[in-house]
């Protein structure tokens, strides 16, 4: 009897123990998965970051390259005026209006190397402005797939790329429940430089398409784009003066349509951030 009891406790403890450690195990499982989860999120917002700083330094390659080529043909041409009228009065051949005219130009020479360097200070204000503004989207944006969204800096002016599959079922141009998810968070961004104009893009692929109203791929590319800019304007407030809606169909592919990654690829919104060309006129106008 003693030996039954015995070997009862025995077996109550073993059964106790391995039910605590099942239960702490699985609670270590859990908290390797979250981190995890952490980690990888992580990754994708180094990797926007390093993305978006190596598109911001090839930009800035380009511009101080064909500034330097400016800066070179400005001191070349001041210095062969400089010989050139050193030349005519030593030789006394020159009068002095001609004498001054050539002062004028060495003059104007000068202005337009300032001008040149206002230039480069007003493109640099620019970069960084347009660099802040794409880190603020993709932190904004944060783990949603590199191929549903994609933000970018081309020759200074910002694209942004959204998958038609997060706005719209296939050929509707109706907003989805879920696209409000992402068209918010470009809209706060968006919202916090009231001063920024943008245009709204609808893209498709190649396939032919027309339903009910819609003639075509170009047709349905418009009302998509129009249907992006009221959920904008109605839902988030932002200024419709500062707002495009275009159509661009199937005419301005990304890649290939040969294949269904590729047509994957082209049926897509663009938001592209429009140049202040206002402003720069303006600039230009000062300088002369």
């Amino acid at each position: 009897m003693k030996c039954k009891q015995v070997l009862f406790t025995g077996l109550s403890s073993l059964l106790l123990f391995s039910c605590v450690s099942s239960k702490k195990y699985k609670g270590e499982i859990a908290k390797y998965e979250a981190l995890n989860t952490n980690y990888v999120k992580l990754q994708g917002d180094l990797k926007g970051c390093e993305d978006a700083k190596a598109e911001y330094a090839r930009n800035k390659a380009t511009l101080e390259s064909e500034i330097d080529n400016l800066k070179k043909q400005n001191e070349f041409l001041k210095q062969n005026n400089s010989q050139a009228l050193k030349q005519l009065q030593d030789l006394s051949v020159i009068s002095s209006s001609q004498a001054e005219s050539i002062k004028k130009s060495l003059e104007n020479i000068g202005a337009k190397d300032a001008y040149i360097q206002d230039l480069q200070a007003s493109m640099a204000r620019k970069d960084s402005l347009n660099m802040a503004l794409v880190m603020n989207l993709k932190g904004a944006i944060g783990n949603l797939a590199d191929e549903d969204i994609n933000i970018k800096v081309d020759k200074g002016v910002v694209y942004i790329d959204i998958s038609d599959k997060l706005l719209f079922n296939s050929g509707s141009y109706v907003i989805t429940p879920k696209a409000n998810e992402v068209l918010g968070k470009v809209a706060k961004v968006l919202k916090a430089q009231p001063d920024i104009e943008f245009m709204v893009e609808g893209h498709t692929d190649n396939v032919k398409f027309a339903k009910g109203v819609l003639l075509d791929n170009w047709d349905l590319s418009v009302h998509r784009a129009t249907a992006v800019v009221r959920v904008l304007q109605n839902q988030y407030g932002l200024n419709p003066a500062h707002i495009a809606a275009a159509g661009r169909g199937e005419y301005l592919p990304v890649a290939p349509n040969d294949t269904p990654a590729g047509r994957a690829a082209n049926r897509r919104t663009r938001i592209v951030i429009l140049p202040q060309l206002d402003q720069f006129f303006k600039l230009l106008e000062t300088k002369k």
